[in-house]
């Protein structure tokens, strides 16, 4: 069985933390990997945005590939400047596919700009069934956007919308999401599948505290916060560091000092690089006198995730919308409790009072409320941390991958 996999706008080698790159990559890096363990052939195709990147790489193993397909130019550009792109992304995989002399079974695209190149290598090969995933939908993103910037516009709307109907199957994370799709898109929820994503626990797994602690530089009295995610509004970073400015006193002090660590963004970068809320925070943390207390991290590289994981005493997801959340899935995987926003997919991933803590999104009281009592028992921590790393372990990666196949050979066979 051969899949040519779409990921449009971001690759799954990237760095993670940066403006486009987090859950989406991990999950289409890792699910080819898996593929590739059950014998299954993945040409991953991706905009290339380096001239200096080979077009060709061999990282995901089992002989499957990262083909990075020129499409406007070869440099990182937002994805509003790219979509008018997609008809040439989709002629230099056709060009790829006859170079190499093959013929794929079925087309895995993910997030509706690889959805609408799926639709064109469809039609030019005759059919060729499409399995879809969004990751994000525009119709949520504007239920949260705080800004007219930071609403979705009309053509990713419209262009979800043609993936809807196009697509032989849906792939959704979580109920959540698909009852969103079905009243939100009125999409025929026949063609929807629930299989929720995975975490390799062979690379998430508990760090000793020390051993995890002076990986990352940390003293062994030094207690941390974490949160890793992409530096954008609907992240809700702004309610964390509000809710560090309530954090008990009696918690804070010199000889168990606790830190909140960012990892995500540029933060060092020129005024005139750093985006708009990464300026917002780093003024906001300046306007509360946090000093030392939140460090900035910028982006970290995926091998050295479980250090930051396994150090922290707590992980904090404060979004405004989530379609699954897979930080915090690895966090669990490393025995550390999650306090999240009960958005989305985080709803049901993060056990209430036994993996975690799940609040309201935008409430720094309440997240200050549940840091203070986390941080205060070593007990309840560790409780939270075995009953975390117990539930990942319901989230392997061969069941997911094994689940997919099965949805691929449908497709294929209908």
């Amino acid at each position: 069985m051969r899949i040519a996999m779409l990921s449009y706008h971001t690759c799954p080698l990237a760095t993670l933390g940066g403006k486009d790159t987090g859950g989406m990559n991990v999950y289409v890096r890792d699910l080819t990997k898996e593929l590739g363990k059950l014998g299954i052939h993945v040409d991953v195709f991706t905009r290339s945005q380096d001239e200096h990147v080979p077009h060709v790489l061999h990282d995901l193993g089992f002989g499957n590939r990262v083909v990075h397909i020129q499409a406007g130019p070869e440099e990182p550009k937002s994805k509003a400047d790219i979509a008018k792109y997609i008809p040439e992304f989709a002629e230099g995989i056709k060009r790829f596919a006859e170079e190499k002399g093959i013929i794929y079974d079925a087309l895995h695209s993910h997030y509706w700009m690889s959805g609408l190149a799926a639709e064109i290598l469809s039609n030019a090969w005759g059919g060729t069934p499409i399995v879809h995933m969004f990751h994000t939908l525009g119709e949520m993103k504007n239920r949260v956007a705080r800004s007219e910037e930071e609403r979705a516009g009309e053509d990713r709307l419209e262009g979800e919308r043609q993936v809807l109907r196009r697509a032989k199957r849906i792939i959704v994370a979580t109920m959540a999401e698909l009852t969103q799709l079905r009243f939100l898109y009125k999409a025929d929820v026949t063609k929807m599948i629930i299989i929720p994503p995975g975490v390799d626990t062979s690379h998430f797994y508990p760090i000793p505290k020390d051993e995890a602690k002076q990986f990352i530089g940390l003293k062994p009295e030094d207690r941390m916060i974490l949160f890793v995610g992409r530096i954008e509004p609907l992240k809700g970073v702004d309610t964390l560091i509000q809710a560090m400015s309530h954090f008990d006193k009696s918690l804070q002090n010199k000889e168990h000092p606790v830190h909140l660590a960012i990892i995500g963004g540029e933060p060092n970068v020129s005024p005139h690089e750093m985006s708009a809320e990464m300026k917002r925070l780093q003024k906001m943390s300046d306007d509360l006198c946090m000093g030392s207390t939140i460090l900035f991290l910028g982006k970290r590289a995926q091998d050295t995730l479980p250090y930051y994981y396994s150090a922290a005493e707590v992980l904090v997801m404060p979004s405004l919308y989530e379609s699954f959340g897979m930080v915090a899935l690895e966090a669990m995987a490393c025995g550390t409790p999650v306090i999240a926003s009960e958005v989305g997919g985080l709803g049901y991933l993060v056990q209430n009072g036994v993996t975690g803590y799940t609040i309201p999104d935008s409430d720094p009281n309440m997240l200050s409320e549940k840091l203070s009592i986390l941080l205060s028992d070593k007990e309840l921590r560790n409780e939270m941390a075995c009953r975390a790393v117990a539930d990942a372990g319901n989230y392997q990666w061969g069941t997911v991958a094994s689940q997919i196949v099965d949805v691929y050979k449908e497709v294929i066979r209908s």
